[in-house]
């Protein structure tokens, strides 16, 4: 009876193992095991960065107070060695940075640490670079830190530097500018107060070369690939007054003038040129911009000066005798009139251009001089010229004459001629030097026209001619100082009052004065020339 609980047992356990293995078969078909659990790696870290069963050697804070440290020395080798996979811009990013700061010592301060997850963590720190020329540059920014083998690294970036330093940037020193140079007169001070001549000091400023005095420095990262520059810090220094920047004016010759224009209502200006090298002394323009150098109008009988020319050159002398009738009519064309109809008669060549008798020029010009001889004429006195002076301008042109009628026009400055006040100030210093020169504001402007030598007896010619002007022409007693030679001019414009002019030369001096709209020569300009050079 004994062995009857021994067999139960048995019968059990052989049920029970029937059962399990029944369980393992359904339906003919084999049934996996579960898997067994792992720990997974997180997202977008390489394994070798992870092991989880294995304490850290160092924390966060070690790792990145290490670097800042090695920083603060500027040891760039124990700072890579610090760094996991530094860029190929983390050595020239430090330096440029050292470059553009020029500190004479660095000192960081870790704040806090931001731990991400188990292997990544940021270190706040503070910044402040001490200048040797500067206060000190403050900055808070964050050192990336990850792990890497158990042992925590930084993760530089660009941003470690600065938080706006990106892979691509460069930073770098720029040095601010000092004060500008100030415009000043050929003696080398300020240019006169309400001289007439603000238009002109922008472009001559322009040409002033780079102030070697700084106004300071600044630190800034130009970003190629947004197309900006972002300045992140700046030093500003006192400048004292920026250095004088001398022109050609000369600081009484503009006084004069200035003051001279003073009473004028009209728009008008005044040029004054050296003719021995043909510096511009004075310009005092109230046409408006750069009018007396960039607005051309008709010439008047001032450009009796260039028909002159071409005529003494084609053989007319002075003294030679010449007709000045009230009337002229040109070959089968119009009838050339003077200035109130007047008649002089027979006279001489110097006498004729003293009384600006258009006749006597219609005349000899449609029967002494081509077209083309006159137009050469012209261009020899710097009509069509591109001019030098530092402040842009023109002289004038003349479009070659088709006919008669318009070759008369021109001769005494009507028709297709017109003049700048400046090409006429630089016509009257061709005269008086025997040479035309490009005018000029600045001592060493480049890029001026050739010089070009007036032909031979020809200045001399004009000379005379021009002197007979104010001593028994029209110009003659108008309270001009002795010595001066000129040539008056009343320039008509379709729909408009006549343009006054008068230009001429003293000494080394030659000017021109212009009034729009004016009136006659004799009457309007020559009464402001006068004011001008008894100034003088």
């Amino acid at each position: 009876m004994r062995r009857r609980p021994l067999l139960v047992l048995v019968a059990a356990v052989v049920t029970m193992f029937v059962a399990g293995v029944s369980g393992l078969i359904v339906s003919g078909r084999s049934v996996p095991p579960p898997e067994p659990v792992t720990t997974a790696t997180p997202e977008g870290v390489p394994d070798e960065m992870v092991e989880p069963d294995n304490p850290n050697r160092n924390t966060p804070w070690d790792a990145g107070s290490a670097y800042l440290k090695e920083w603060e020395k500027g040891d760039l080798t124990a700072m890579r060695a610090l760094v996991h996979d530094p860029p190929e811009d983390f050595t020239t990013l430090h330096q440029a940075a050292d470059t553009a700061l020029q500190a004479v010592s660095r000192v960081f301060i870790p704040l806090s640490v931001d731990e991400i997850d188990d292997v990544t963590a940021d270190l706040s720190f503070t910044g402040e670079w001490t200048m040797a020329d500067g206060p000190p540059m403050k900055l808070t920014s964050t050192v990336r830190l990850i792990v890497v083998k158990r042992e925590w690294m930084v993760d530089w970036t660009p941003e470690t530097i600065h938080p706006d330093l990106e892979h691509g940037d460069t930073i770098e020193r720029r040095d601010l500018p000092g004060a500008p140079y100030r415009l000043a007169t050929r003696e080398g001070e300020a240019l006169p107060p309400n001289s007439y001549a603000d238009s002109y000091v922008g472009d001559l400023t322009a040409h002033a070369p780079p102030n070697p005095e700084t106004g300071g420095w600044r630190v800034v990262i130009d970003k190629p690939f947004d197309d900006e520059v972002e300045e992140v810090y700046r030093h500003e220094q006192p400048v004292s007054e920026g250095p004088a920047f001398a022109t050609t004016i000369d600081k009484y010759v503009q006084m004069a003038a200035a003051r001279a224009l003073d009473p004028v209502a009209k728009p008008a200006a005044i040029v004054a040129i050296r003719p021995s090298t043909g510096e511009v002394l004075a310009v005092a323009d109230r046409l408006g911009g750069k009018g007396a150098f960039s607005t051309a109008f008709p010439p008047g009988s001032t450009f009796k000066i260039v028909t002159a020319a071409a005529l003494l050159a084609a053989g007319v002398t002075p003294d030679q005798q010449v007709s000045c009738p009230a009337t002229y009519q040109i070959p089968f064309g119009r009838v050339i009139n003077n200035y109130q109809a007047h008649d002089f008669g027979t006279l001489a060549f110097r006498q004729a251009f003293a009384e600006s008798c258009n006749t006597t020029f219609a005349q000899l010009a449609v029967e002494r001089v081509p077209a083309a001889t006159l137009t050469a004429q012209a261009a020899a006195f710097g009509f069509g010229a591109t001019l030098a002076t530092g402040a842009g301008g023109s002289c004038g042109s003349l479009t070659e004459p088709h006919n008669h009628d318009a070759l008369a026009e021109a001769s005494f400055g009507q028709g297709t001629v017109v003049a700048t006040p400046l090409c006429m100030a630089s016509v009257a210093a061709a005269v008086q030097s025997g040479v035309w020169r490009g005018p000029r504001l600045l001592a060493d402007a480049s890029g001026q026209p050739a010089e070009t030598p007036l032909a031979p007896g020809v200045a001399e010619g004009l000379r005379a001619m021009m002197s007979s002007v104010v001593s028994e022409g029209t110009a003659e007693g108008t309270g001009l100082p002795a010595g001066v030679s000129g040539k008056t001019g009343t320039a008509e414009e379709a729909g408009q009052d006549d343009h006054a002019w008068f230009v001429g030369f003293h000494d080394d001096l030659a000017f021109a004065v212009f009034v729009k709209n004016g009136g006659t020569g004799r009457d309007v300009a020559i009464p402001i020339a006068a004011r001008f050079l008894n100034a003088l």
